[in-house]
């Protein structure tokens, strides 16, 4: 297994259109992995606290326009 040190170094010397390439693949990835860790917490109910929420705000007139 690669060490983190390793990838430290090699994205470090990148230039500067591959070091482009990288972010954007890394960025697309991190997104990926954020939107499937929201998914799995909204399938588990770890979110239920946010339509409670909005729920009593809509109801006690306290929502704002965006």
């Amino acid at each position: 297994m690669i060490r983190l040190e390793e990838i430290e170094e090699a994205v470090a010397s990148l230039e500067d259109g591959e070091y482009g390439r990288f972010r954007n693949w890394f960025l697309k990835r991190d997104w990926e992995r954020w939107d499937r860790e929201i998914e799995e917490d909204t399938k588990a109910g770890k979110l239920d606290f946010l339509l409670r929420e909005a729920a009593e705000a809509k109801q006690r007139n306290r929502l704002r326009d965006l």
